[in-house]
């Protein structure tokens, strides 16, 4: 069966491409490291090309991309829309690549502006539209990742969202920061009661930054390291995200969590803890459900 499109998945680490038919049904994928590190300052078209040759592509196959190739210093900078942003409505400010014959568009992100408020986001709109197209989905969506998005749909609207640097917090403390040598031993497993514990003390209005010294403290007086610091770390990071959230969510919301593998149980354990009733959905599945919907409105003769 003859391919509709390629669609691209392109973050700052990852690459993803799916051959996809008339239907959004997957044909052929391949996955590498070549994110948008690792393509500057001209490897994209190439990194492009040599996996749809691999995937034996027709050399006319259209491609649509989401995510980092479209940042300032990526591939082509595609500009944010600015919220409230329609996200059936992204492929209309989709960037086309110039001075290559393949017809290659990329998406924009999305910006929210407002003193304060200021904020974007690559990549994570396209799985927001995903899930519209899905099910007409509209409330509120966490999306973990290095830096965890809140977002919020209404009827097909991105109305607006707020980005926590949980996940690079993490890195750095565990990485470089006087915590390394407490929480390097350690699983940091969300089953571990160490994590429920963290999240409630965060749910109780704990202070982040005298928490996390109480890592070292008590590794210093009880004279190692717990066994359980790195759970207790994640735990006083995802705690304190999930805290700032919950005191603009109504009694009895549900929060769609776009995730997989362990970051969706932490997430889903900590929502638990909090007592907030979560769904989760894939977000490989949505990512590419959105860049199917926007391929079929960019190239609509080719569903005929």
């Amino acid at each position: 069966m003859a391919p509709l499109c390629a669609a691209v998945d392109w973050g700052t680490t990852n690459f993803r491409l799916w051959l996809l038919d008339a239907e959004g049904r997957v044909l052929a994928g391949r996955s590498s490291g070549e994110g948008m590190r690792a393509c500057h300052p001209d490897r994209f078209g190439p990194v492009l090309e040599a996996h749809l040759k691999a995937l034996d592509a027709p050399a006319d196959l259209p491609v649509v991309v989401a995510g980092m190739a479209g940042a300032r210093g990526g591939w082509r900078e595609a500009p944010y829309r600015e919220t409230p942003a329609s996200l059936d409505g992204l492929y209309r400010d989709a960037v086309k690549v110039d001075g290559i014959a393949r017809d290659v568009r990329i998406l924009p992100g999305v910006c929210q502006r407002g003193k304060g408020r200021e904020d974007v986001m690559r990549g994570e709109e396209t799985q927001l539209a995903g899930a519209w197209a899905e099910n007409r989905q509209s409330g509120l969506f966490c999306l973990p990742g290095t830096h965890s998005k809140w977002a919020r749909a209404e009827n097909g609207q991105l109305t607006g969202f707020t980005t926590f640097m949980t996940g690079e917090l993490f890195a750095l403390l565990s990485e470089h920061s006087i915590l390394r040598d407490m929480v390097a031993a350690g699983e940091g497993d969300s089953a571990s009661p160490a994590f429920r514990d963290a999240v409630g003390e965060m749910l109780e209005g704990g202070v982040l930054s005298a928490k996390l010294f109480s890592i070292r403290a008590a590794s210093l007086l009880e004279g190692a390291a717990a066994p359980d610091a790195k759970a207790w770390l994640s735990g006083l990071l995802i705690g304190a995200e999930i805290a700032a959230v919950r005191r603009d969510l109504a009694v009895g919301a549900e929060v769609y969590l776009i995730a997989g593998g362990v970051q969706a149980r932490a997430y889903e354990t900590a929502l638990a803890t909090a007592g907030i009733a979560c769904r989760t959905l894939n977000g490989q599945d949505l990512v590419r459900l959105g860049l199917f919907s926007a391929a079929r409105a960019l190239w609509p003769e080719r569903t005929t």
